[in-house]
């Protein structure tokens, strides 16, 4: 296992949206490995949600783990997500690995029903309220090539693309 770079915004890859991944190919080592990585990713950085296109990989897959810290993980793999019922809405403070340091409030759907495979390619699905509803509709989002600041007004889009510009010029001369 590996902790991989997280591309951060304005990044361009992150708006490459993932591809579906053959289910024949889920139980290879590459796949594997990649669905490891990005655990390790995403529990190091610390976060509680990673989709691979967030490390340069465009594939459909993304890993979500809302367990309180006092609680064992909780790590789900979603690979080929669809998200096939949305109802209510609810503001969630949210965050992102790709805007190291940033919270907003967007408004997502309250409730989520969504089908995809998991890290062995058995197809499940899920209902999911609050905090797991706002992680999958967010990571799904990514691996449309959709970003927090897509959810934005005017005004604090602009604000934040402007600090995250800045950020990645200030990294860029270091």
């Amino acid at each position: 296992m590996a902790i991989r770079t997280i591309l951060h915004y304005p990044d361009k890859r992150l708006r490459i949206p993932g591809e579906k991944v053959d289910p024949a190919r889920i139980a290879d080592k590459e796949i594997q490995t990649l669905i490891d990585d990005m655990a390790e990713t995403m529990y190091a950085a610390p976060g509680v949600g990673l989709a691979a296109t967030q490390i340069g990989v465009a594939l459909q897959i993304f890993i979500i783990d809302v367990a309180a810290e006092d609680e064992p993980s909780d790590l789900r793999v979603f690979i080929n997500p669809e998200i096939i019922e949305k109802h209510d809405e609810i503001v969630w403070t949210e965050g992102c690995l790709s805007f190291p340091g940033v919270t907003e409030e967007i408004e997502r759907a309250a409730h989520v029903r969504c089908r995809a495979l998991d890290r062995n390619g058995k197809p499940f699905e899920i209902e999911a309220d609050e905090l797991l509803a706002v992680a999958i509709q967010h990571e799904n989002d990514h691996l449309l090539g959709k970003l927090m600041i897509d959810r934005l007004g005017p005004l604090k889009k602009r604000l934040l693309h402007r600090k995250m510009q800045k950020r990645a010029e200030a990294t860029q001369s270091v």
